[in-house]
């Protein structure tokens, strides 16, 4: 299936390679710019759509948040689909990993260290104003889950305890199974690209059902409850929209076109749309974040750290359970990785309609972006020096 795939990833583009690097200048220009110009963010984020008179969906965040979806949803061929098949054990294994175990673990390590070992640094007492859950229509003083509703610039927020806001983007992390750099990352372990590409199509699939089922439940856990239908939405929106937009524009483009026009021409436009999209994205939200970080700037720390915990632990029990089921290296390495890397671009946009662009819980999604490539590529690393570990055969 590897041999019959064309190459998604050559290499890592400029882009890609210092993604990290990147998400730091943002970091910058978007204090400077919450500095500079504080209204600029707010008011863009104005331009949205009300429902009771509440911002439900920031007009602006959304057309980047599809920018930043299309380009990955259009490299699927889900004609892929149907050959996974072929490919039952490393199937299993990432779906066991990313849907019945990261989630779990992802909640547990949160709590632990934001709502524990690192509360007091966080701020015992700090707060957070987000949204009100869509749909909701609380009175002043009235308390929902961790938070109490208050008045905020005539704007009903809720009020909730910071590191609860964090914890919310850590579950969305959690939940959100990496579709995107994976395919780079399994380039560049010399995985088995079809089985990546195959895994891309399965996970966006999954995402359907089960980001706003478990999403649901482990904030409502995490006293952070939010309405189904506003997960639905979100999915619907994010996921769901470009996801379809992906597949009939690929079938469209490829009949007109063909498909050596669209892998060599049309995809190589794109591959930079999601990063630039991303970016932007970053600037508008860290112009919000400016205070909070200049007031406390290990908040980031804070953050990476239970993040690089829960992406080594899954890492490394996908690599052993891939051992155990004797999979060849080629397709141990790239299920491994997948379970472990995040799909930030989903949970980024599903804090920012959920809980607002100024949320602590926009900026814990964020924090995914700004380890995602310096962990990754370490695993990488690891990878290519254990091949000896796993059989030389594919696996039947």
């Amino acid at each position: 299936m590897g041999n019959k795939e064309e190459r998604t990833v050559k290499t890592m583009n400029i882009f890609e390679r210092y993604l990290t690097l990147w998400v730091l200048l943002c970091i910058g220009a978007g204090i400077l710019l919450g500095r500079v110009a504080p209204n600029f963010a707010a008011t863009l984020d104005a331009f949205a759509i009300y429902v009771k008179g509440a911002p439900v969906i920031s007009i602006p965040i959304a057309v980047c948040l599809f920018f930043m979806m299309y380009p990955i949803m259009v490299k699927i061929d889900f004609a892929e689909v149907i050959k996974a098949g072929k490919s039952g054990k490393p199937v299993a294994l990432t779906l066991f990993l990313n849907w019945a175990v990261k989630p779990f673990t992802m909640y547990g390590i949160a709590i632990l260290f934001l709502g524990i070992i690192f509360k007091t640094f966080i701020g015992a007492d700090a707060v957070d104003l987000v949204k009100i859950p869509f749909g909701l229509d609380l009175p002043v003083g009235a308390e929902h889950g961790a938070g109490v509703v208050v008045m905020h610039e005539g704007v009903k927020m809720l009020q909730v305890p910071l590191w609860r806001s964090y914890l919310a983007g850590a579950i969305l992390l959690g939940i959100a199974p990496c579709t995107a750099m994976v395919l780079v990352w399994g380039y560049l372990a010399r995985g088995n690209d079809g089985l990546t590409l195959v895994m891309v199509a399965i996970n966006s699939l999954t995402m359907l059902v089960l980001y706003g089922i478990l999403g649901g439940f482990l904030l409502g856990v995490g006293r952070l409850p939010v309405p189904w239908q506003a997960l639905l939405l979100s999915i619907a929106i994010y996921v769901a929209l470009p996801l379809v937009a992906g597949y009939f524009s690929r079938k469209w483009i490829i009949k007109a076109k063909g498909e050596n026009w669209f892998k060599e021409k049309f995809l190589h436009i794109l591959t930079p749309i999601t990063i630039v999209a991303l970016l932007i994205t970053l600037v508008l939200l860290f112009s919000f974040k400016g205070d909070v970080i200049s007031g406390n700037p290990l908040t980031i720390l804070w953050i990476a750290i239970p993040l690089f915990i829960q992406t080594n632990l899954i890492f490394w029990l996908g690599y052993f359970l891939a051992r155990l089921i004797k999979l060849p290296y080629e397709y141990a390495a790239p299920s491994a990785m997948i379970g472990a890397s995040n799909h930030f671009e989903v949970a980024i946009a599903t804090a920012t309609m959920l809980f607002g662009l100024a949320s602590g819980a926009a900026l814990a999604t964020v924090v995914g972006v700004l380890i995602e490539v310096p962990v990754m590529l370490m695993l990488v690393g690891i990878c290519k020096r254990t091949t000896h570990w796993f059989p030389a055969v594919k696996a039947e």
